[in-house]
């Protein structure tokens, strides 16, 4: 079975300024004459880590990351205005033409896979291939799965914590709920609303729990920025029509794709990767037997590394 890579530093760090109040976090690692490789987290919310760099061969890629709007080390933190859809696909094709990249392969998983199909979507000819994890389409069957009925009934347990939080009578849209104290002036309202709902996916996400993963996401700085950003995101259902992506596949036809799934995944259910698969004729999907949504688990690892070696050298052959 295949693992991370070791660990690397970038050599360059950039702070890009993309509009008059967002400045993102951009580095890049490994060949500055390689394969230019775009890490898209998810959330949206997350930010990157020194895990981001290491699916890849440092040799054979350049390795390019970036924070999102107002996550990670991107400023300002936790900032909602002037955050959407639109402007994170700008933003992405901002670090593609300041970077000097011709086109790139794009690698995404949960929301950065969302990110990643919208942005090849906008601008297909920049794109090599991609390489896909835990698929989330992001259509309202996928917000209702973890927000309304669907993982709550694999995790009652947890399940019940999420929504007692909430009073009552407010309980007929948990998301609104969860919105509106996330973006009051209350902060301890506002942090406790933080770690509930970090907490709630942070159980979905890995068929086996991790303590340190949990401790990681659900510290005050990180669970701030991904609740507001994914509760700012998920009123406004991602910024996008319904069923966007799969009504806009013809336009990436041509783009080769790896598309790797947990079957367990209970954040993203498989059949976003399915559904994608299905009417992408020029998609591969693997799914992994034994795990769920976590990019860390070992079989996600595994094709994930596997992809991007293979993905390489099919585009050296070209």
């Amino acid at each position: 079975m295949l693992v991370l890579y070791p660990e690397l530093k970038p050599y360059s760090r950039h702070q890009l300024r993309v509009s008059d109040l967002h400045e993102l976090y951009v580095d890049e690692a490994g060949n500055p004459d390689g394969i230019p490789v775009l890490f898209v987290h998810g959330g949206p919310g997350s930010a990157c880590n020194y895990a981001s760099r290491r699916y890849y061969d440092p040799e054979t890629y350049r390795i390019i990351t970036f924070d999102q709007r107002g996550c990670g080390r991107s400023t300002p933190h936790a900032e909602l205005r002037d955050n959407d859809t639109q402007s994170l696909i700008a933003d992405m094709e901002t670090i593609r033409r300041f970077l000097d990249v011709d086109s790139w392969v794009l690698f995404g998983g949960s929301w950065g896979s969302t990110l990643s199909l919208l942005y090849a979507q906008a601008y297909p000819d920049q794109v090599l291939g991609m390489v896909l994890r835990g698929i989330f389409l992001c259509r309202q069957a996928d917000l209702d799965w973890l927000y309304v009925a669907g993982a709550s009934r694999v995790f009652p347990d947890h399940w019940r914590g999420f929504v007692e939080f909430i009073p009552e009578a407010e309980r007929q849209d948990l998301v609104e709920a969860y919105y509106r104290r996330l973006t009051g002036a209350d902060e301890l309202a506002r942090m406790a609303a933080a770690k509930s709902w970090a907490g709630w996916e942070i159980h979905c996400s890995r068929l086996r729990p991790s303590a340190d993963v949990h401790k990681l996401i659900s510290k005050q700085h990180n669970a701030l920025a991904m609740s507001r950003i994914e509760s700012h995101y998920f009123i406004n259902k991602g910024f996008i029509e319904e069923n966007q992506i799969l009504n806009n596949l013809s336009r990436i036809q041509h783009i080769p794709a790896r598309i790797i799934h947990g079957r367990y995944d209970m954040v993203c259910p498989l059949d976003n990767a399915t559904a994608l698969h299905e009417r992408w004729g020029n998609s591969e999907l693997v799914i992994i037997r034994d795990a769920g949504h976590s990019a860390t688990e070992p079989g996600i690892i595994d094709a994930l590394v596997r992809a991007t070696g293979e993905l390489a050298e099919e585009l050296k052959e070209e």
